[in-house]
């Protein structure tokens, strides 16, 4: 089945695949080494959070505003293009293509485009393109362009087929340096930084198994989706990116106050947050170069990959399938990186990304009832087992492990039961549950003990102490309290 088809089977008006290729052979941005930690943080991750703003001063409105240059080096900059004698420096800063050129001769532009004349032609946007141009910024801008050719060309295709300005598809570049797992402080992940809060409507989901903010295909068509649903409520895309970025009734109320639609003429009176004010002219900047690779001095030899989606009728590991079918892991851990411990949803329809040249031999696999696609424990049930100390030596949720073991409660536990749990991660032996143990000892909590401190004087596991005392794991042990605990010489 190849990707048209696949995404049909979902009613999904998509196109075909992204143009034919090889692989790139790393992604040494992405380390998907561990499923539960693989988040980054765009924050402290980001280049261009950090090396994009100095440079910089901060304006009375607190928007950063380009510091006044001390000269005119600026990688591509013609020799003779030196910057006038002015007050601030600003108006005169020379940026390739810009200055002394009609920008039209440089870059064909479509009616919707985003790069205009008076974009271009604003300061911070010629502050930004000079800091994407340096070779601190092209070298940063090969690193986020390798990150992104595996999802770059459907995003890109998507846009068009929208009719949506080109310059929207490096808005990934911005808002997560195409890092796909990227999570900022305030809880926004994946390429396009959705909230938790704001994906419904945009048909995504967040699971046990699952954060469809690090689909690539759900979040792309979702982010879309919500651009045009906010251009057609204020009308110009500047405004929509600027309401992208601080939120669509913010922007609204700013309108509505200030009598004017403009985003420049906002920009000029200070009336945007100050992130915002920098947001749209660093997409345009970004765009901008990334538009002209040639020019710039890009990598544009970046080898092309070509996927399919897979709709599945069963619950499989993706590690298995990759070992099975010679993928590499990583490579499919970066496509299907919305699945936090790397295991499908139960049940059919889930789509499986893998590279197209693997098509066939995934199919294979898929059609072997004989096969096992998943790894399991079979825990035997002790005495003082709960679902609950079950699902945190295994890593997994209650609920999971009542989805595989269907009828199973605590009240019915019996010894000797043998309880199926997918194994997200490697674990140990489970710890003797607290009914095995003899906890015929006290400890008296000291001031700032917790489980976890406690739990290392007696050499006994923290869930185990806190089921022992009756307790959760996550409960403030308050100073005084008697604990029960094994009989044993603390160290």
């Amino acid at each position: 089945m190849n990707f048209l088809e696949a995404q049909n089977s979902v009613n999904r008006p998509l196109r075909a695949i992204p143009p034919s290729g090889g692989i790139s052979p790393a992604f040494p941005a992405d380390d998907f080494s561990g499923f539960n930690d693989s988040s980054v943080d765009v924050e402290a991750s980001s280049f261009f959070s950090d090396v994009l703003t100095s440079g910089l001063e901060t304006s009375s409105s607190g928007a950063s505003v380009p510091a006044a240059p001390s000269s005119p080096a600026v990688s591509g900059t013609p020799p003779d293009a030196e910057p006038a004698n002015t007050d601030n420096g600003l108006s005169s800063l020379t940026v390739p293509g810009i200055a002394g050129d009609s920008p039209h001769s440089y870059l064909k532009r479509a009616e919707n485009s985003l790069i205009t004349d008076r974009a271009l032609e604003h300061a911070l946007t010629k502050q930004f393109i000079a800091q994407y141009t340096s070779p601190y910024g092209i070298a940063a801008l090969n690193a986020v362009l390798e990150r992104a050719n595996i999802y770059l060309p459907f995003i890109k295709e998507e846009v068009d087929r929208r009719g949506m300005p080109a310059e929207l598809a490096y808005l990934p570049v911005i808002e997560s340096d195409f890092q796909i797992t990227a999570l900022s402080r305030s809880g926004a992940m994946g390429l396009w930084q959705f909230m938790l809060n704001s994906i419904s409507p945009y048909n995504m989901k967040v699971t046990d198994l699952l954060d469809e903010r690090r689909d690539f295909i759900k979040s792309t068509t979702g982010a879309l989706q919500k651009l045009e649903d906010e251009y057609k409520r204020l009308g110009n895309w500047e405004l929509t990116l600027a309401a992208y970025n601080s939120g669509i009734n913010t922007v609204t109320r700013l309108v509505q106050s200030s009598g004017t639609s403009d985003y420049w003429e906002l920009h000029r009176r200070n009336l945007l947050r100050p992130e915002t004010m920098n947001f749209v002219p660093r997409l345009i900047a970004a765009a901008y170069v990334l538009s002209q690779p040639r020019r710039y001095g890009l990598n544009i030899w970046q080898k092309k990959f070509e996927w399919a989606a897979v709709p599945l009728q069963r619950q499989v590991s993706i590690d298995i399938i990759a070992g099975e079918a010679g993928i590499d892991r990583n490579l499919m851990r970066r496509l299907n990186s919305e699945l936090t411990h790397g295991i499908t949803p139960a049940g059919q329809g889930h789509l499986l990304k893998i590279p197209a040249s693997h098509l066939d031999a995934v199919n294979r696999l898929l059609a072997r009832a004989d096969l096992q696609l998943i790894r399991y424990y079979y825990h035997v049930v002790r005495s003082g087992d709960t679902i609950w100390s079950m699902s945190r030596h295994y890593g997994t949720s209650v609920s999971m492990i009542e989805q595989h073991n269907p009828g199973i409660t605590d009240r019915y536990l019996r010894i000797g039961e043998t309880v199926v749990i997918p194994a997200f991660n490697e674990v140990s032996t489970p710890p003797r549950p607290a009914a095995a143990q003899n906890f015929s000892g006290t400890h008296v909590v000291q001031s700032g003990e917790s489980f976890w401190a406690i739990s290392r004087l007696y050499g006994i596991d923290p869930q185990v102490l806190a089921e022992a005392n009756g307790m959760q794991l996550n409960q403030i042990l308050h100073e005084g309290r008697t604990l029960r605990v094994p009989i044993i010489v603390p160290e």
